[in-house]
């Protein structure tokens, strides 16, 4: 008889708890489910969606990243410029303080037919 007691109260126990608030006190995780092997499955052609969905999401985002690497690139060889005219510009102005206004004028343009000639 004892036994068939301690069912019965053992059946009971879990439909008296709330069904809000957890036996080991541990409230802030999420409630367990029953585990079903078969739930998370998804047909074939919902997959393909989902790959192609991911495909076109991932050739979205490359090409975001390559003009933003390309924008870069851009600043970088435009601060180069710069620094590469100001360097000429004070090795010309180095060189005016030394020579004649004529002779500098002439070797940048023999330097300027040297460049044209090697790039």
């Amino acid at each position: 008889m004892s036994a068939g007691t301690e069912t019965a109260t053992a059946g009971a126990k879990p439909q008296e708890a709330p069904q809000g608030m957890r036996k080991n006190g541990k409230q802030w995780h999420a409630p367990r489910k029953a585990f079903r092997p078969t739930a998370g499955l998804t047909s074939y052609e919902q997959r393909e969606k989902r790959r192609l969905a991911m495909s076109v999401m991932k050739a979205k985002e490359k090409e975001m990243k390559e003009e933003k690497e390309s924008e870069r690139q851009q600043r970088v060889q435009k601060i180069k410029d710069r620094r590469a005219a100001k360097e000429e510009k004070e090795r010309f102005a180095k060189m005016a303080e030394k020579m004649h206004k004529k002779r500098i004028e002439r070797l940048k343009r023999k330097e300027k037919r040297n460049k044209l000639i090697n790039s």
